[in-house]
């Protein structure tokens, strides 16, 4: 196993499922001996925390959105990324870049050359080594949130809860337009798949590409295909 540190990402719009995926990917990585940082975007500072209410909160152009988001993204990967991968810790997130290019480009309209812009100064060069996108029609992961926040109480919507099923099928696409431009970095899974099934999908993902013995190629019935 390489001893360098990697950088983690799932995507995918609320109610894929990605929390689950990254407990258990997180857990088994420490069972392999390898020391984790498990983060959010955006937040994962105190900085990014206080954007991130910010954000889900209160009204504001959509720019203005972009440009907090990647403002706690500027300070997640320099205070808590990239120390923790030059320690040669692994960094799983949950949501990264390809969020706002979804949901500021795709589902709010932002230009994407404004948005390519902010972005390159915002990461400098710094890319996820595999990003897993759970991939799910809006109406599935609509009726999946609706269960969770019954069983949870959850009576309040934060302003993305409160979208459009036409938000969120502009930023399912999104996704699938970044997935495709960069096919051997990005696993698109199909989140209807059972929970089990899809976490035996990372797990050998990601064991086949760094750890030894090389684990079998997952079959393709875990790869999401349009519909």
């Amino acid at each position: 196993m390489s001893t360098r540190g990697r950088f983690l990402v799932f995507e995918g719009i609320d109610g894929a499922g990605k929390s689950t995926q990254i407990a258990a990917l997180t857990a088994w990585l420490q069972t392999q001996g390898v020391a984790t940082v498990t983060t959010r975007e955006p937040g994962g500072t105190p900085v990014g925390e206080a954007i991130r209410a910010l954000v889900l909160t209160h009204e504001m152009h959509a720019e203005t959105e972009l440009l907090l988001i990647c403002a706690a993204r500027r300070e997640h990967l320099l205070t808590v990324i990239e120390p923790a991968l030059a320690a040669g810790r692994w960094v799983v997130c949950d949501r990264f870049a390809d969020a706002s290019f979804a949901y500021q480009v795709g589902g709010r309209g932002v230009a994407p050359e404004r948005f390519r812009q902010l972005d390159e100064w915002t990461r400098a060069g710094r890319q996820p080594d595999l990003v897993f996108l759970f991939d799910l029609p809006v109406a599935t992961a609509a009726q999946r949130r609706a269960q969770r926040d019954a069983a949870d109480g959850h009576t309040e919507c934060d302003r993305f809860e409160r979208e459009s099923e036409a938000f969120f099928a502009a930023v399912r696409a999104a996704y699938r337009v970044r997935a495709a431009q960069d096919p051997q970095r990005y696993c698109v899974l199909d989140a209807q798949l059972p929970t089990e099934r899809l976490t035996e999908i990372v797990l050998a993902t990601v064991a086949q590409r760094w750890f030894a013995p090389k684990t079998r190629q997952p079959p393709s019935q875990g790869v999401a295909h349009d519909g």
